[in-house]
């Protein structure tokens, strides 16, 4: 009998908001990093509440940060499906521009701490 086993997240600790800034300002461009492993608006949400409130609360405060880092122009943010409900978040380093304000990422770090 043939009996198929669906792909499972790992239980991998989840990804702090500044470990996110500091792996964005030593990544080179196209550098690839998964941030979360699941259903980020289910795994997010008040409502359900699937998560401790203070993994919760982490886990929108990592993907906020993400996304404000996509809009800074610093990183593509991408997600890939793995299954039903089971996604991966991937944030990709763009390059830089050349005459970047270093103290952006400096910024960013900041909010993040």
């Amino acid at each position: 009998m043939d009996i198929r086993i669906p792909d499972i997240p790992t239980a991998a600790p989840p990804l702090a908001e500044e470990a996110l800034c500091r792996w964005l300002g030593a990544a080179a461009p196209g550098d690839c990093l998964t941030y979360h492993r699941g259903f980020l608006a289910r795994d997010t949400s008040n409502v359900l509440q699937l998560l401790p409130e203070p993994r919760r609360i982490a886990l929108t405060r990592l993907a906020s940060r993400a996304r404000k880092l996509a809009e800074a122009n610093l990183a593509h943010l991408l997600q890939r499906r793995r299954g039903d409900h089971d996604y991966e978040y991937l944030i990709v380093a763009r390059c830089r521009p050349r005459r970047a304000d270093p103290s952006v990422l400096v910024r960013l770090l900041k909010g993040a701490a």
